[in-house]
């Protein structure tokens, strides 16, 4: 390693030497002379040495040693630059020299800095902007025309008065550049695309801001492409803020999600908008991703109206249909177990709907339907629901806000605007309607289950009009007897458990038997006898009653045709139908195969129909029924007037028996009004050749009053109650008048 001349260590040397002489000269005087002569010499001698040499030091110590810079720095891969601010020394690497397309040898390199630092006119004021800026960015163009861009930083490596060398390094920015045009050009091409399609898109990464694209800002009129996750909400429709507030908090969104929203848009109205939307996990390099596509679909929204409205509306009352109620009211009901909001559903029931068809028209029953539902719309909440799901069963979907009384009020509210259109040709009728309800997502596991169990509150209510009923979880033990005796009847109806009473009918005339009502029994092995009131309606909602009513056919026409084998004069054989049995298309068939089966003549056997089953589909029933008249089977009409039908119905219905309600029976003693109506009704039969019966008579007084108003027959528990064949048979040995009646005792 070559050592460096230190001046201030020669210094030192000489002062030491000095005071050495100086010592030797005091103590031997006689050579003190010739000593300082030397010795003066020699220090003019090393004194000018020491000054050539600081001035060479100082001479070295403020230039470069260019061959080692040039070995450093030749060949670095980067762009590099080594200049004194008077340009008196200029070194440029191979990396800039063949972008400035100069050699080694180049003599004006000041010239090759001036057009590296992109400065066409010497300038040397332009010399303190490259010194100031971190960064400063130079463009020129290379031997083969192209633009080249380079980033300089630039740092001071020695200064020495006014003299100062520098190094700047640069950062090729052409590639980079080029992409950034690139970029450009691919995102105007872009955002036109987005704007020809008109889609506009929407993202975040915490869900709190967005960020929204050009085509949006325009779509929406917003203010700012950035906008807060409640600002977007704001545009949002009340009604659809439920299912928006769902999207936004969902977590569990790998999936492409779709809904549709009303957004106010940058005209100020409400337009329909398809927002597509996922959610993207953050990894180790990247942030989560929520967000999607925003696209108008306003005008096929509008042209979907005709088809929705087939699927969705009711034609009718023109509001939401059962359909649209499961589909809006599963959305609300996953919305709320995500965010944590609760729902009631409350569905109503318009009180003997039927007696409103029967005594005003189905024109005027339609008109009850449709201002019943525009009151029910008077009371939905935001992102709420009113629909029809039957008949004359409506639903309505509230929002809770916490008020338990909230279903009791808004239905006592419901009934008191619903009794005002009893006016009019409406003025004799009660106007009223009965609910259940029950709160989601507390009160089941689907929208469906909730919906089920707002319905089974309505029909576990009291029964009495305008009655109004919650749901109750112990509810849930009257469900399941009611499965366990489901399970139990069909057992049964295959262990042949089930038995068939009989209820006689008595001629008023003569006194005699004329005929049974065959009643159904389920007779368990241990004898408990269980009621037709707590397993037929089990039956008819569980299919059962089909083959309930299949026995009920056979064995009653086999055992009237026993009765005749064993000698016993002719009599009817009465038996009831359930409305599903009754409109089977093959319902004549399954009689004609019965009749045939045992031997009966069709004269002896009658079927019985309620008023209600017999005019539900009036064409339908009157071609059934001829049906069977056309077999030869007598038809009666069970609780006639019950459902206040029109007279003119007798003229419809090919009858031959009018049975007449037990409710007019029991007060036809001290109601003059009930006589009245009953001697009406049996003077109009008659006129139609249509036979009588009473139902419900209990004692001598109530079948004297009959026998003079001209009722042909009678039955009750004065005459017997039901009872099994063989007590029939006692009836019909003992040869007298009623003597299982109330009269034998």
């Amino acid at each position: 390693m070559r050592r460096r001349f230190n001046p201030l260590a020669a210094a030192l040397i000489i002062v030491a030497l000095s005071t050495l002489v100086i010592g030797y000269c005091i103590f031997n005087p006689s050579l003190a002379k010739v000593t300082l002569i030397i010795y003066t010499c020699t220090m003019v001698c090393a004194t000018l040495i020491l000054a050539l040499s600081t001035w060479i030091y100082r001479k070295r110590s403020t230039s470069l040693d260019e061959k080692e810079l040039t070995k450093v720095t030749e060949n670095l891969n980067t762009e590099l630059i080594i200049w004194a601010n008077d340009f008196s020394y200029v070194f440029i690497n191979k990396k800039l020299r063949d972008l400035l397309g100069i050699t080694a040898e180049y003599s004006d390199k000041k010239e090759g800095v001036w057009t590296a630092f992109g400065i066409n006119t010497p300038d040397l004021t332009a010399i303190d902007k490259i010194l100031e800026s971190n960064s400063y960015e130079s463009s020129f163009r290379n031997p083969q025309g192209i633009l080249v861009t380079i980033a300089w930083s630039t740092s001071l490596v020695k200064r020495y008065k006014k003299r100062s060398i520098y190094v700047s390094t640069g950062f090729n920015l052409t590639e980079l550049k080029k992409m950034r045009v690139n970029l450009a050009s691919a995102n105007d091409f872009f955002n036109s695309s987005m704007e020809l399609a008109e889609i506009g898109l929407i993202m975040s990464t915490d869900r709190k801001i967005y960020r929204a694209s050009p085509e949006l800002v325009r779509m929406l009129g917003l203010k700012s492409s950035t906008i807060s996750a409640n600002e977007f909400r704001s545009l949002v429709h009340p009604n659809d803020r439920i299912q928006f507030d769902g999207a936004i908090k969902n977590n569990n969104l790998s999936e492409i999600k779709n809904i549709e929203m009303r957004l106010r848009s940058a005209d100020g109205t409400y337009r329909w908008y398809s927002h597509r939307f996922k959610s993207i996990p953050g990894t180790g390099n990247t942030l989560p991703l929520f967000g999607g596509a925003v696209i108008d679909v306003t005008q096929e929204h509008e042209k979907d109206i005709l088809i929705e409205r087939l699927a969705y509306i009711d034609e009718v009352t023109e509001i939401a249909n059962r359909n649209k109620l499961v589909v809006t009211g599963q959305e609300i009901y996953d919305s709320c177990k995500i965010l944590g909001y609760s729902f009631w559903i409350i569905v109503l029931d318009i009180d003997r709907f039927h007696i409103i068809n029967d005594t005003c028209g189905y024109n005027n029953g339609n008109y009850v339907l449709k201002n019943f539902a525009h009151i029910l719309y008077k009371f939905v909440t935001p992102g709420g629901l009113a629909a029809r799901i039957s008949g004359d069963n409506f639903a309505l979907l509230l929002r809770d806000y916490g008020d338990e009384e909230m279903p009791t009020r808004t239905v006592k509210s419901i009934q008191d605007e619903f009794s005002k259109l009893a006016v009019d040709e409406f003025a004799s009728i009660n106007l009223c309607c009965s609910a259940g309800y029950s709160k989601m997502p507390e009160d089941g596991s689907s929208f469906l289950d909730v919906m089920e169990h707002a319905e089974f509150a309505l029909k576990s209510s009291s029964g009495t009009n305008g009655s109004i009923c919650g749901y109750e979880p112990s509810m849930h033990d009257s469900i399941i007897g009611n499965t366990e005796l489901e399970k139990s009847l069909a057992l049964a109806i295959d262990n042949n458990e089930l038995q068939l009473f009989y209820q006689p009918k008595i001629d008023l005339a003569s006194g005699k038997i004329m005929g049974v009502e065959a009643l159904i029994r389920w007779i368990k092995p241990d004898g408990t006898i269980v009621k037709p009131d707590d397993f037929v309606p089990i039956a008819e909602s569980s299919h059962l009653i089909g083959k309930i009513s299949e026995f009920v056919l056979n064995e009653g026409c086999r055992q009237n045709k026993l009765w005749q084998k064993m000698g016993y004069p002719p009599i009817v054989m009465s038996i009831n139908f359930a409305s599903s049995d009754f409109y089977q298309t093959d319902l004549k068939d399954k009689v004609f195969e019965a009749l045939a089966r045992s031997a009966l003549n069709p004269q002896w056997l009658e079927v019985e129909l309620t008023e209600t089953l017999a005019l539900s589909d009036i064409d339908f029933a009157v071609d059934q029924m001829n049906k069977l008249r056309d077999l030869g089977v007598k038809l009666a009409m069970d609780d006639f007037g019950t459902g206040y039908s029109s007279l003119s119905y007798l003229q419809i219905l090919p009858i031959t028996l009018l049975k007449l309600d037990r409710s007019f029976i029991t007060d036809i003693e001290h109601d003059n009004i009930a006589y009245e109506i009953v001697s009406a009704v049996i003077r109009i039969a008659k006129s139609k050749k249509i036979e009588t019966i009473a139902e419900g008579i209990e004692n001598k007084v109530q079948e004297s009053i009959l026998r003079m108003a001209g009722c042909d027959y009678a039955q009750g528990y004065l005459y017997g109650k039901p009872m099994p064949p063989e007590k029939i048979q006692e009836y019909f040995d003992s040869g007298s008048k009623y003597p299982y009646g109330k009269s034998s005792k």
